[in-house]
């Protein structure tokens, strides 16, 4: 009950008088009945006119009993809380809490502001408020039962609130509180509490990785360097310095004996693939094989055709496993990979189920890892087991991540970024336009594609249903076909075959297609330079991080390129606070920044993965300067009071070590 905090409080600590009052505020008021009657209209209701000497007010009931009515007649004396709102040219509350005042009683006034909790059905506020005036009054006795875990010099130096005297001035904070402070959180008894969450969960995260480094021994591959010379001299393109750099933190990685676990960052068109390819290269040319996993079908098969056209001349033997494979075909694939005649297999989920088994697993290349859940990752890992000796693992994503959930949700994980694009990359010009000038739109396109470029045009909808996204996309692309007479206009969508996305692709690519229509399967992996304009519907209704991505599949070649981000109707602030992002940056980095403020850490993530980030009251982007101080607290305590961190752990992240054993 103690942890189970106020969502935000309301004011009853000071009676209002009615003259004063204005519309949008929440009040305590006292006054006494003038008249009560009810009104019939489209709905019946009752009309209640108070009035405490300075000024008159109403109050409208839709709900009520015939009791009720004969309580509230003329002469009564009525205390009530609510908003006030403009009815006309009067001032009115609908449904107030109220209470009946006895003339001869005077009735207290709270003395703290009221908490309102998170509640579900059936648990009324008052008995949660009830239970935890209890909690406190059971603390307020037995203090032993909450140990003081923040105390060592330089939590004092930090003259940081005891755990018990915030928990009791959170939950019934005085009169006097700041309650502007207490509603954003930012209050010093809130942000000790949000201090102690981050440290416990920095410290568990500490304690999987020791654990980690400690039992998982991994196969040590020496001279990567060396043996991955030629590829890079063959290369038709520099490889960058940031790419350089990482490549060179993988490769110490792998040349240790425990596994490697790293997190690569980088944003979209920055050259990942050619680090993957060269890891990979390392770990087969030392006898190992190689899993790349992918979310989609689709950037699956990406991954395979360039890489084949990098590695299948080096002999190396690459293949794709899929869950829509033939079965013959998918029994082939897999006695090939228990054999180890298949040295690299790229995939999507199908590479972790039960009926694929690996010779001697030495590296896990995981793409876009936040659209997998956790369980699935470990699936794979334990694939590679061998004892105690375990795969390494190199996990992807083109979503940047900002430092602060980086530190959080991904601490257990060594970062590499890449924060350098290759030379020749042009920047998209992102325009934020209405589904009204969809004829405007069009007309572009069509320049576009008679002087020789190509285009993407991308349909989201706001229902999750893929079904739904297919017909929209094949009615968008009839319109096209309507309006573009003579263009070649291709579609592409989760529900087709495999075989048929792969000729439509392939048809864009070489240039037989002029305008894909697509849903966000083309999110990510998809590459043809001369795409210089994409057109993106519904945009306010995805994620920043989402429309980075789409936006990133133009601008790949050596043209200037644009992207429409086309909204319909008035846009909410939030979405127009999304779309102006979208237009003042291209910088993936600042782009998440603004999407972990707009849409908290487990949307930005993708999922809200079992064992992942459940923060309860600190908050990222709100608590960001915390986290900055967790680090050097947590080597304070491990150092000082080690007895402290599981009793830490356990408070607020409950039983996550055990989770690592999965």
């Amino acid at each position: 009950m103690l942890f189970h905090l106020p969502a935000r409080y309301e004011d009853r600590t000071q009676l209002k008088p009615l003259g004063e009052l204005q519309a949008g505020h929440e009040v305590m008021i006292q006054g006494t009945v003038e008249l009560s009657e009810v009104r019939y209209g489209r709905r019946r209701m009752l009309l209640t006119r108070i009035s405490d000497g300075t000024g008159f007010l109403t109050l409208r009931f839709f709900h009520f009993s015939a009791a009720q009515q004969r309580s509230l007649c003329r002469g009564t004396i009525i205390r009530c809380f609510g908003e006030t709102r403009r009815s006309g040219p009067d001032l009115e509350i609908v449904h107030p809490e109220y209470q009946i005042i006895k003339p001869e009683s005077s009735a207290i006034i709270e003395q703290t502001l009221t908490p309102v909790y998170p509640t579900t059905e059936g648990l009324h506020q008052l008995s949660l408020r009830r239970y935890t005036q209890q909690a406190i009054n059971l603390l307020a006795q037995q203090a032993d039962r909450l140990p003081e875990l923040l105390d060592t010099p330089v939590c004092r130096n930090m003259k940081l609130p005891l755990l018990a005297e915030s928990l009791q001035y959170i939950h019934r904070p005085p009169r006097n509180a700041n309650i502007h402070q207490l509603q954003l959180g930012m209050h010093p008894m809130q942000r000790r509490l949000a201090l102690e969450e981050l440290l416990s969960h920095h410290l568990s995260i500490r304690q999987l990785r020791k654990r980690g480094k400690k039992n998982n021994h991994s196969l040590s591959i020496k001279d990567a360097n060396e043996i991955t010379a030629d590829f890079i001299n063959e290369l038709p393109f520099a490889l960058t310095n940031a790419q350089q750099r990482v490549i060179g933190e993988i490769f110490n990685d792998l040349g240790r004996d425990t596994a490697m676990q790293r997190l690569l960052q980088g944003d979209v068109g920055s050259g990942k693939t050619v680090i993957a390819a060269l890891a990979a290269l390392a770990t087969i040319r030392a006898g190992y094989q190689v899993a790349l996993m992918a979310p989609t079908e689709l950037l699956a098969e990406q991954h395979l055709q360039t890489l084949s056209k990098w590695l299948t001349p080096l002999n190396i033997n690459i293949s794709l496993l899929s869950g829509k494979l033939p079965a013959a075909k998918k029994r082939a694939i897999l006695c090939a990979i228990a054999s180890g005649e298949i040295q690299l297999v790229v995939g999507t989920h199908a590479l972790f189920q039960d009926d694929s088994q690996f010779m001697q697993l030495g590296l896990i290349i995981v793409d876009e890892q936040h659209r997998f859940g956790v369980h699935q990752r470990l699936a794979l890992r334990e694939k590679g087991r061998h004892g105690n000796f375990i795969p390494h693992q190199l996990i992807m994503t083109a979503t940047p991540i900002p430092r602060t959930l980086a530190m959080t949700a991904y601490a257990d994980l060594d970062t590499s970024i890449i924060d350098e694009l290759p030379p020749g990359r042009q920047p998209v010009e992102t325009a934020v336009m209405s589904d009204a000038k969809r004829d405007e739109i069009i007309q572009a396109v069509k320049k576009a594609c008679q002087d020789g470029r190509q285009v993407y045009w991308v349909c989201t909808l706001i229902e999750e249903s893929e079904a739904l996204q297919c017909q929209a996309a094949e009615a968008t692309a009839e319109l096209l076909s309507e309006a573009l007479d003579g263009l070649g206009i291709g579609l592409i969508h989760g529900r087709m075959k495999a075989l048929e996305k792969a000729s439509v692709m392939k048809d864009f690519r070489s240039g037989n297609i002029d305008i894909l229509v697509a849903t966000t399967v083309i999110e990510v992996g998809v590459d043809v330079p001369n795409a210089s304009l994409m057109i993106i519907e519904n945009a306010e209704r995805l994620g920043l991080a989402q429309l980075h991505q789409l936006r990133g599949r133009v601008g790949r070649g050596s043209t200037a390129s644009a992207c429409v981000l086309m909204y319909q109707g008035k846009l909410s602030a939030n979405g127009r606070a999304r779309l102006a992002a979208m237009r003042e940056t291209s910088d993936g980095f600042e782009i998440a920044r603004r999407d972990l403020e707009l849409r908290g850490p487990g949307e930005l993530l993708g999922t809200r993965q079992t064992g992942l980030l459940h923060l309860r009251i600190a908050d990222l982007a709100r608590d960001a300067d915390l986290l900055e101080k967790v680090p050097r607290l947590a080597t304070e305590i491990e150092a000082i009071s080690p007895q402290l961190v599981p009793l830490l752990i356990r408070r607020w992240a409950g039983d996550v070590l055990e989770y690592g054993d999965v």
